[in-house]
Parts: C-alpha cells; sequence; structure tokens
C-alpha cells in the first residue's frame, strides 16, 4: 500500500516514471496519463483529469448524504443560525479506474485538487469554515469515488416568530455547484440526523431534502426545521410580567388616602424599565412581529391607567382637603359665636363637603377597580385565543413579489 502510494505521487509530481515499479505490485497505470499541474495558464490547458466526467447523454449522478452533527448559536436577534455537517459524496469516474492483473488492490487515496469533483457553494453563509483544509478522496479499483468534507457554517435564516417563544421555523441550506450546468451534473441527496444532544434552547424537529426546480445549475437543499423550547422565554418574559400585573391589581385593593400613589408610580417606572429591556431581547420585523411584542404593550396601558387614575383621584382629594381647610364657612362661624359655641366640629359643617367628596371618590375608586379587574381578565381570555387561532403570513420578499426584484428605474 505504501508502495503505491509512493508511485502515484511521483507519477504526479513528473519525476520518472513508475511503471516497472506499477508492475513489481501487480497491477497496471491508469487508463490516463496524470499531467503536471505546474504550468495551468488557460482553460485549455485543463488537464482531462479534472474535468467532469462524461456520461453520455446523462447527467454525472452524484450522491450526496448529508450527516447534521449539531445545530448550535442560535440568534434570533441577527436571524443567523449555526450549524455542523459532514457532506458525503460519491460518483463514478471510469477514467480513474484501474486495471488490476494481480490480487485485488486496495482503494488509493487521492488528493482532492487532481481529481474532479463537484465545487460547493452554500447560498446562505455568511461564513464557511472547512474543517480539513486539504483533504483526499478515496478511489476503487472502479473508478468509485467517495469524497468527505465536513464544514462549520452560520447561515441565514428567516424565523417565523410571530409565536415565539412557542416558534417553529424552517432553515435552508442550499448547496448550488456554480462551476458545472444541469446537463452535466444531478445530485441524489440523503439526510441523517446525528444530533445526540437535546440540551439546546432551540431543537431539530425534522430534517429534509429536495432538490429546487427551475435551476440553471446544479443544486440540492438541505431543510432544518426549529422549535423553541419556549422554558427561558417563559420564565424571563412571562412570569415577570404578570408578576407586576398581579402586583398591581394588588395595590387597588388599598386605601386611597394611604401611600398607593407611590406604589402605583413605582410599579409603573419598574415595568417601563422591564418593557425597554425586553423590546431589546426580541426581534423587530418588517411583518408578522411576535404577539409578545402586543401582549406586553397592552400590559404597559394597564398600568399607565391604573396609575393615572389612582393619581387623578388622589389629587382631587387633596385639593378638596385644601380647600376645607382654608376656606371655612363664615356663616357657620357667625351663628356658633351668637349661640356661644366654642367652634366648628371637624366631622360637621365643612368636613361635610370633604367627607361627601370622599365618599364620591371612594365609589368611583370601587367601580373602576371592577372595571380594571374585568379588563386585565378579558385580555388574559384574549391573548391566548389569539395565540392559538390567530395566523400571520408575511409579506412576499422583493425577489419573489416581482420578477427580477421589480422594473429598473431609469
Amino acid at each position: 500500500m505504501m508502495a503505491l502510494r509512493l508511485l502515484l505521487h511521483l507519477t504526479f509530481l513528473g519525476l520518472g516514471t513508475t511503471q516497472p515499479l506499477a508492475q513489481q505490485q501487480g497491477f497496471s497505470a491508469p487508463a490516463f496519463d496524470w499531467p503536471s499541474f505546474s504550468n495551468l495558464n488557460s482553460p485549455q490547458e485543463v488537464p482531462d483529469s479534472i474535468q467532469i466526467p462524461n456520461n453520455g447523454s446523462k447527467p454525472l449522478v452524484v450522491d450526496v448524504q448529508v450527516f447534521v452533527s449539531n445545530v448550535f448559536n442560535v440568534d434570533i436577534l441577527r436571524y443567523t443560525v449555526s450549524s455542523t455537517l459532514l457532506l458525503r459524496l460519491s460518483w463514478l469516474d471510469t477514467r480513474l479506474a484501474l486495471n488490476s492483473t494481480g490480487h485485488q488492490q486496495n482503494p488509493v487515496m487521492l488528493p482532492w485538487d487532481v481529481i474532479w469533483m463537484p465545487r460547493l457553494t452554500v447560498r446562505e453563509a455568511l461564513w464557511v469554515n472547512w474543517q480539513d483544509k486539504n483533504p483526499q478522496a478515496r478511489v476503487d479499483r472502479d473508478g468509485h469515488i467517495e469524497f468527505y468534507l465536513a464544514l462549520t457554517t452560520e447561515t441565514n435564516c428567516d424565523f417565523e416568530l410571530f409565536h415565539f417563544p412557542r416558534d417553529q421555523s424552517d432553515c435552508h441550506l442550499s448547496f448550488f455547484a456554480f462551476s458545472s450546468s444541469v446537463t452535466e451534473l444531478e445530485f441524489q441527496v440523503h439526510v441523517v440526523n446525528e444530533i445526540l444532544s437535546v440540551k439546546r434552547e432551540f431543537v431539530v424537529q425534522d430534517l429534509k431534502t429536495q432538490i429546487p426546480s427551475q435551476q440553471l445549475v446544479p443544486c440540492f437543499q438541505v431543510t432544518l426545521r426549529l422549535q423553541n423550547t419556549a422554558l427561558k422565554a417563559i420564565l424571563t418574559l412571562l412570569v415577570p410580567g404578570e408578576a407586576l400585573l398581579l402586583a398591581d391589581l394588588c395595590g387597588g385593593l388599598l386605601p386611597l388616602h394611604t401611600e398607593r400613589i407611590a406604589y402605583k408610580v413605582t410599579l409603573l417606572l419598574s415595568y417601563l424599565v422591564f418593557h425597554s429591556s425586553l423590546m431589546q431581547a426580541l426581534p423587530s420585523s418588517s411583518s408578522c412581529n411576535p404577539l409578545l411584542v402586543y401582549y406586553f404593550t397592552i400590559l404597559l396601558l394597564l398600568l399607565f391607567v391604573s396609575t393615572t387614575e389612582t393619581v387623578l383621584l388622589t389629587g382631587l382629594l387633596a385639593r378638596g382637603s385644601l380647600r376645607a381647610e382654608d376656606s371655612p364657612s363664615p356663616a357657620l362661624n357667625g351663628e356658633q359665636h351668637e349661640h356661644g359655641k366654642p367652634g366648628p366640629n371637624p366631622e360637621e359643617a365643612p368636613g361635610a363637603g370633604t367627607g361627601s367628596r370622599r365618599h364620591w371618590a371612594e365609589a368611583a375608586d370601587h367601580i373602576f377597580f371592577q372595571a380594571y379587574v374585568v379588563g386585565v381578565a378579558c385580555s388574559q381570555f384574549i391573548f391566548p385565543v389569539l395565540w392559538m387561532w390567530a395566523t400571520c403570513k408575511s409579506n412576499p420578499a422583493p425577489g419573489a413579489a416581482t420578477p427580477h426584484g421589480g422594473r429598473p428605474r431609469l
């Protein structure tokens, strides 16, 4: 085996003839002459060995197996997902067949840059890291080639976040062979899920492959269906929001003449801070924004209305008390002096207006609290209904809405 590999490398480099050594090993040289690759200055000088094999009137069939071993770093803010893949490509190149006259020969390993193979490009990739910089192809005596490519890539993914954090999205990885045409090359694709760890926020629910139709160059597409586990979002978003809303309802039970206004204002300021951080944690979209954005905005409006009601009623009571203290009734004071009475009773005369105003404010506050509880309950009921039944269809992309992205403007 070592002598065979030495034979092939010496032949590639053009360092001498190795036919006698090949005869000693019991096999003849390949059916074609290995050229020298040192001076390739024009397309006419490309050797036949690195041109696509001729399969007659039919395109060359390349069998592709995609092994998905890991999906990590799902970033919904940047609409990206990172994954680790292993591609196994196999095809037949009869030019590499060996005529054996002796015992069965073992497969040989050839450098990837001296034989033809499909050069693949990932359309959605932001970056691709090929783990093996100098891969080798395994060639058997019949000319069957087996080639492995291991890569880590970060790709764009159009997440459907309308039902976040219980969202489910399909992320595509489209592999194109731009150096060939559909009449020369054809892919047959299979996908294998080798993901063993489920300790992720997003899990892969399904994998599938397809060959896109009406393409000018050979291509195949791998689709990953990602499901959000929602546990992190529930603990960090829904639970604090519901806790603040419950605290606001409990604050409505406090009497008006206590420090309820300070309590309400503190809750409102706390929720404003929470709402600001929430908007930064959720992605923005041109269409179909997450339902949680509207839900937490409604909660903010409810807290604002509740705090405003408390401020208004407390302000009216405080202003009425000040007027009663600063403007006692002169007629009542004169009558009290004529009959020799010591002075006004705090629970009578001037205090009567304040007492009636307080009764009116407490009655209005009680009615508002009941209406507020009903409004909160309705919002908590309507939101799950919308969550279960509401759908949102994203706006078509510019390239899909009009041919070629629209008419050019002159």
